[in-house]
């Protein structure tokens, strides 16, 4: 087994206004966008000389079943097929199967509790990192579970994942996970009203106070912080102009930065006059 079977390696963004997107992503982390030669409309997102991940369109008939804007993540796995296979009888999901393309050999699953994501075999742009993530590269990868322990049950069979040593700040629930020895991410219980288990990405970026100003002067809301974290570093949960949930993570120099304290995650069937399932909204608490 390679050292690169089990991580996130690429992350697609598949969204309703690609030049939209490119220019929101651009103000907020930074990411410079390259045009793909490829058989349909695709650009490649890059921090510095590291591919991020890629931006397409939402297929038409996807937004006709009522799927919305989102970020995919995609683990790298030697075999991919093999992976799939399993997969299947672990009691998850394929909505594409092994398929070539652009970036490599790829499937579209969701795991037993429905949540999405992606599997790439023979990846052919960019790589998952051994080094402390850069700004503007994806720094931690979160799982909002229907259940946490069954959740992780599930990818550690399918990948090999393991649970890293729990931090004393962390709620009981936070599963915190690692493979060849690099925690890379946690998994949690979702809450009650939030209708589908999902993952979510953070980005770094190297002031998160201003990374949020320029969230909300792009068009796009934050939903949960800024946070601050028990290492001096701060979070905050936002929704491009699109509706793609995204986080980011990072410090501040910035002294004023307010901290949340009266909104929080909440889902909503309706906003902005559209009737969309799982769609994401702020409303105070209470």
């Amino acid at each position: 087994m390679s050292d690169r079977h089990g991580r996130f390696a690429w992350y697609e963004l598949l969204t309703t206004d690609m030049a939209a997107a490119k220019d929101f992503y651009g103000r907020v982390v930074g990411w410079e966008a390259k045009r793909e030669a490829a058989a349909f409309p695709y650009t490649v997102f890059s921090a510095g000389k590291t591919e991020i991940g890629g931006l397409m369109e939402l297929p038409p008939d996807a937004r006709r079943m009522g799927a919305m804007p989102r970020w995919v993540g995609y683990v790298e796995v030697d075999d991919i097929d093999g992976t799939v296979d399993r997969l299947k009888r672990l009691g998850g999901s394929v909505f594409v199967p092994p398929t070539d393309s652009n970036i490599g050999r790829v499937s579209i699953v969701a795991d037993p509790q429905t949540a999405t994501f992606g599997l790439v075999g023979g990846l052919k742009r960019g790589a998952p990192s051994k080094e402390p993530e850069k700004p503007g590269q994806v720094a931690w990868h979160e799982l909002l579970a229907a259940d946490e322990k069954k959740a992780f049950a599930f990818y550690s069979e399918l990948f090999g994942w393991q649970p890293a040593p729990r931090e004393n700040d962390l709620l009981e629930t936070y599963q915190l996970i690692a493979t060849g020895g690099r925690t890379f991410g946690g998994m949690f219980p979702k809450l009650p009203r939030v209708p589908i288990p999902f993952w979510l990405y953070y980005v770094e970026v190297v002031d998160i106070a201003a990374a949020v100003a320029r969230v909300k002067e792009g068009g796009g809301r934050v939903v949960q912080g800024p946070m601050d974290l028990a290492d001096g570093s701060w979070i905050a949960r936002c929704i491009d102009p699109q509706g793609a949930m995204f986080s980011l993570q990072g410090k501040t120099s910035q002294t004023g930065i307010e901290a949340a304290s009266t909104r929080e995650l909440d889902w909503s069937a309706e906003w902005g006059g559209f009737t969309s399932r799982g769609k994401v909204v702020a409303r105070p608490k209470g």
